[in-house]
């Protein structure tokens, strides 16, 4: 066995596997440039420690399980007037996730709710944190079989893990009496633990139509908007005034 394939196994022993693979390149650049020798170990550490994010970053990236990859640089302010850059910028620092507050972004179907909530979801990912996004159809789902499907115990898990969880469309459908029991079960496991981004068309006011029982709402709201901040997105369909069409326009 040559020295370089001692080297490799060695660096496998220490499961530095990315750093193995490439180590031909990295003496064939090192020769090149003439490092010094340590230059040469600070190369060979970047390396290792660059893989491990990367790996770790796509990780979080599939543990989130966003529906779709939308980012907030793929947002259009300008279909969005009532959204100004500089609050943008503010919610985009993530400040908000760091003292543990939660964000509902309220408006009309096609507006840009779930854009916006899929692109901070993203950001905060790259930025080193938890997120999983669910729609609140699914949600209640996972929350009524987690006591018989292992999957949807692990994803429940995955929830009261993150550090952010986003519900889309939280006013789809109207839940029964155990369902808002069991979704106040979560919100007041998170509360305190992990903030929460909420897409509505219907704002908190209105959400004893969907929870139904009085006292459920008021204990949700009470948790869910102790800190939190409001966002109102209005303004025309961005899928209709934007729709396809198979016709020739000329």
């Amino acid at each position: 066995m040559s020295a370089i394939e001692d080297l490799k196994s060695m660096l496998k022993t220490l499961n530095m596997y990315h750093t193995a693979e490439k180590l031909n390149d990295l003496l064939i650049q090192s020769t090149e440039k003439s490092l010094s020798y340590e230059n040469f170990l600070e190369k060979i550490f970047k390396c290792e420690l660059n893989s491990r994010e990367q790996k770790r970053l796509e990780t979080r990236m599939k543990w989130a399980s966003f529906h779709e990859y939308k980012t907030l640089d793929e947002f259009d302010l300008s279909e969005q007037q009532s959204l100004s850059k500089r609050q943008f910028n503010q919610i985009k620092e993530l400040t908000w996730l760091e003292q543990g507050y939660n964000l509902i972004l309220l408006g009309p179907p096609g507006v840009g709710k779930t854009h916006l909530s899929v692109g901070l979801g993203i950001h905060a990912v790259k930025s080193g944190y938890k997120v999983y996004f669910t729609s609140m159809n699914d949600l209640i789902q996972l929350l009524k079989t987690q006591e018989i499907l292992s999957t949807s115990r692990n994803k429940v898990k995955r929830i009261s893990e993150a550090d952010l969880l986003i519900i889309d469309d939280l006013m789809f459908m109207a839940m029964e009496k155990h369902e808002a029991n069991l979704f106040f079960q979560l919100i007041n496991k998170l509360y305190g633990q992990t903030s929460i981004i909420i897409t509505s068309n219907k704002g908190p006011e209105d959400w004893g139509e969907l929870l139904g029982d009085p006292a459920i709402t008021t204990a949700i709201l009470d948790r869910i908007v102790h800190k939190c901040e409001v966002i109102s997105l209005c303004g025309d369909s961005y899928r209709v005034k934007h729709r396809k069409t198979i016709f020739c326009t000329n």
